[in-house]
């Protein structure tokens, strides 16, 4: 079984302001400091950001039932701001999905604002199907949607280190 679901979230900034935090490594960094209820923390395991970068997702518990996964960059398209991640390992393929995608589009708008389409592709074998569709939802990326749009926008220069995390 194969599905998609999308999300998106209006910014009210410039896309190439968003496209700074989402389209490297800066949002990883940022995400376990801004939620982390959602997301632990975040390691890069090989790789500079480009495509075949590969980050190890460390989760908190509860989260899924899932503890970890890794994620591998497969398209970066910094033209038209687009980024494509894929599980390689852990997370949802311990559950029966053969494929789990995530695709992230910074959309501009003609207002100099942009959206972001946060977008899940999902493939399933069919002894799995039954309770698959329960673990997908875009809720977690809404919320990392939402956080990084009030990063930004508290934060002017995305370029800014990311904030210290109180350890």
């Amino acid at each position: 079984m194969k599905g998609s679901l999308s999300h998106e979230l209006e910014t009210g900034l410039p896309a190439a302001e968003v496209w700074e935090v989402y389209g490297g490594l800066l949002v990883g960094q940022l995400v376990p400091q801004l939620l982390p209820h959602m997301l632990s923390k975040v390691e890069l395991v090989e790789g500079d950001g480009g495509i075949g970068t590969v980050l190890l997702l460390t989760f908190p518990p509860g989260i899924r039932g899932f503890e970890y996964q890794k994620e591998k960059f497969i398209k970066i398209d910094n033209e038209n701001f687009v980024k494509e991640v894929l599980v390689v390992e852990g997370g949802f393929l311990e559950c029966g999905f053969q494929k789990y995608l995530v695709r992230i589009e910074i959309i501009g708008n003609a207002d100099k604002t942009s959206v972001i389409r946060s977008t899940i592709e999902y493939e399933v074998g069919d002894e799995h199907a039954a309770g698959s569709e329960s673990f997908v939802s875009t809720s977690i990326l809404a919320c990392v949607a939402e956080a990084i749009t009030k990063y930004i926008k508290a934060n002017p220069s995305a370029e800014q280190p990311a904030p210290n995390q109180a350890s």
